[in-house]
């Protein structure tokens, strides 16, 4: 394997508009666009999640079958965000340690950490303002490359 940065996916580069044929990787895997199963072990509130959020990826062309680790991981994530800081609001910012003194409240520590998984996650799936701005359109399947189309 070469140094130097990571290859960005074809259909990532067709979709933020700096697709080029000449350097294209021809052998790249090109998923099925649609919503992967939802597992049975998501529940509740991460569920949910897996459902209206895999919609809309789905719907705007990002989301693919092998995608669905990375939409688990933003479900799980918002859920355990959600849970922690429902946890902290019901104990306080500060609680007594067992020694009696005040301490930062560990719920929201929790809340902190899932905050930032969540924030990943969305990038990855351009669902910031940012990451969003850098792709131009999502090509339906018709649209996208195909090395054949060109030849005939």
């Amino acid at each position: 394997m070469a140094a130097g940065r990571k290859p960005k996916p074809t259909q990532m580069k067709v979709v933020q508009g700096t697709f080029r044929k000449d350097r294209a990787n021809p052998g790249e895997p090109k998923p099925k666009r649609e919503l992967p199963p939802c597992p049975d072990f998501l529940k509740g509130t991460a569920r949910e999640e897996y459902f209206r959020i895999g919609r809309k990826l789905e719907r705007i062309g990002v989301l693919t079958e092998i995608d669905d680790l990375a939409l688990i991981g933003l479900c799980q994530s918002w859920a355990e965000y959600l849970e922690a800081t429902e946890q902290a609001s019901k104990t306080g910012m500060l609680v007594k340690s067992p020694s009696g003194y005040p301490i930062f409240n560990p719920y929201v520590t929790l809340a902190n950490q899932a905050l930032k998984r969540v924030k990943s996650f969305l990038t990855e799936f351009g669902m910031t303002p940012s990451s969003r701005s850098r792709i131009m359109a999502a090509p339906g399947e018709d649209d996208a490359y195909n090395e054949w189309k060109d030849l005939l």
